[in-house]
């Protein structure tokens, strides 16, 4: 077995639908499965214990609430109000699309194996096996009718140019943000809930909210961009051959790194101590930039979804439909205020 067979049968439109379409409830489960479990340990006080409870169902429904507007959009009566972020075929036109191509297929070519023709069937109702994949790979001679056919059941990972990277981005950005506002959304309406609502814990939230976006989310995508930019011309320029999807990987890790992990943290104090403390009347905690917010162990595991954006602008979509749930941490620290 290859891998790149394991890839081709992860990144099959069939898979990726079923793949999205399991994502909110996977989503709500966890979600509400941590907000409980936060919710009992944080006190042995069962006053404590409801209100922490109370705020933390406010904070994680807002932020799936928000996540999944964002990614899916919003319907009422069959009326679209606004597209979301991560639309996908619904099944059945999908399975349509696949029926159209493989039928226009044997049109044009004939198959006379029959464990060939029973894949091809497959591939217009459902994903293929990694077994059925391999047979139409090896048993289907190479011509522009099978290069068609597989455009459509099993799609090459995209090579995007500088202008679809940087639009990649700005899309992936919004999707990261729009979670962490509706978390900073949902802390402050938690706290008037609960009459616990002040100054300090509104400017908490905001300035976690900035932190996490800023420096595990929008610089992190910046970097990976400017990698792939600059990538891009030296393959222009002839200065390196095309990179490989694992190379360009790793040239995007490169840019995330030096861009978002190392300045992100730093730019996200700066902004912190120099506007957000005046702008609700706080003073700065300490002279050092890292007095305000240390990154921490749990900040360094957050960046596994800048991983997960460095395999999409990679071309490996089957990562993009667990983004909501990776993103879903940065929002809940910045609805609880989060301050070290």
């Amino acid at each position: 077995m290859k891998i790149s067979t394991v890839a081709k049968f992860i990144d099959q439109p069939m898979v990726l639908n079923k793949l999205d379409k399991n994502m909110p409830a996977l989503l709500i489960g966890a979600g509400g499965g941590f907000g409980i479990y936060d919710s009992l340990k944080k006190s042995k006080a069962t006053k404590d214990k409801k209100q922490k409870f109370y705020k933390n169902t406010i904070v994680i429904s807002s932020t799936i609430a928000a996540s999944l507007l964002g990614t899916r959009g919003l319907s009422i009566g069959g009326k679209k109000i606004f597209k979301g972020l991560m639309e996908r075929t619904h099944l059945s036109e999908l399975q349509k699309l696949q029926t159209d191509s493989v039928e226009a297929f044997l049109k044009k070519v004939k198959v006379k194996n029959r464990e060939v023709l029973a894949a091809l069937h497959t591939a217009g109702l459902k994903e293929l096996s990694i077994k059925q994949i391999e047979l139409l790979e090896c048993k289907l001679p190479v011509s522009p009718e099978k290069e068609k056919l597989f455009s459509v059941i099993l799609p090459e990972k995209k090579n995007l140019n500088s202008r679809e990277i940087f639009s990649e981005i700005k899309r992936l950005s919004l999707l990261g943000l729009i979670p962490v506002a509706g978390g900073v959304a949902g802390g402050i309406i938690a706290d008037t809930v609960t009459h616990t609502n002040n100054r300090k814990g509104t400017s908490n939230k905001v300035k976690e909210g900035l932190y996490q976006y800023l420096a595990n989310i929008f610089l992190c995508n910046v970097g990976a961009g400017a990698a792939l930019f600059l990538s891009e011309q030296f393959e222009k320029a002839k200065l390196i051959k095309p990179l490989t999807p694992m190379k360009k990987l790793a040239v995007i890790l490169t840019g995330i790194t030096a861009t978002g992990i190392i300045g992100g943290s730093y730019i996200a104090n700066y902004i912190s101590k120099k506007a957000i403390n005046p702008l609700f009347g706080e003073k700065s905690r300490g002279n050092g930039i890292y007095s305000e917010r240390k990154p921490e162990v749990l900040d360094i595991a957050l960046h596994v979804d800048d991983i997960a954006t460095a395999g999409i602008l990679s071309g490996f979509k089957w990562i993009e439909p667990a983004l909501p749930f990776m993103y879903f941490i940065s929002g809940y620290r910045a609805g609880i205020g989060y301050r070290n």
